[in-house]
């Protein structure tokens, strides 16, 4: 790797704005690549770096490029739940089916994680496929329930996804549905919120 693009490598990772256009200008790839194939947008978003993502997207970054993980710009941001970096890589118009190592989109780890602030936006802001079912036969609003906590994030994620059209009796590998799956983890919030939608 020469010199100029490993400085906006480093550049990015650390969220210098102002190396990362030095960087540029000097003739860097926008979408160089480290030892883990991740691009400079990549580990700007690993970092939640916006204003550096901003200046990579602005030359043409790639917010789909994935590295030996799968893990790509806007994928992450379902992980981070970071709103900001969602909207900063939205212009640059990533791909909304482009899936992770468990065959998930952004919203799936979002919803697990129960990214409220998140999970609103990109159902609010983009056509993401609330029903996308991954490798795991599971979808965000199953996610949401077999791996969140019940707690009030969780419950306010379920909400939201209920809102945007998921379905509920869309059931897991085993038959299992998010409403099954509620009343077993004796999530009594989660569980009414599923009944009234039956």
């Amino acid at each position: 790797m020469n010199a100029v693009d490993r400085a906006l490598l480093e550049a990015a990772a650390r969220g210098d704005t102002d190396a990362v256009r030095a960087a540029l200008d000097g003739g860097a790839t926008v979408d160089a690549r480290d030892e883990h194939r991740r691009t400079p947008l990549l580990l700007a978003a690993l970092g939640d770096h916006t204003a550096a993502a901003q200046v990579l997207v602005a030359a043409g970054g790639d917010p789909d490029a994935q590295d030996d993980r799968l893990d790509s710009p806007w994928l992450v941001t379902g992980v981070t739940g970071s709103v900001a970096m969602m909207r900063a890589l939205l212009p640059a118009g990533p791909d909304l089916k482009v899936t992770n190592r468990y065959g998930g989109v952004s919203l799936i780890p979002a919803a697990e994680s129960g990214h409220v602030d998140y999970v609103r936006a990109v159902l609010r802001e983009t056509g993401i496929d609330v029903d996308h079912v991954n490798q795991l036969g599971w979808t965000a609003l199953l996610e949401a329930v077999i791996l969140g906590d019940g707690g009030r994030d969780h419950q306010e994620v379920v909400e939201l996804l209920i809102t945007a059209g998921a379905d509920p009796g869309l059931a897991d590998k085993d038959g299992v549905t998010a409403l099954q799956h509620a009343e077993r983890r004796g999530f009594t919030g989660i569980a009414g919120l599923l009944r009234a939608v039956r």
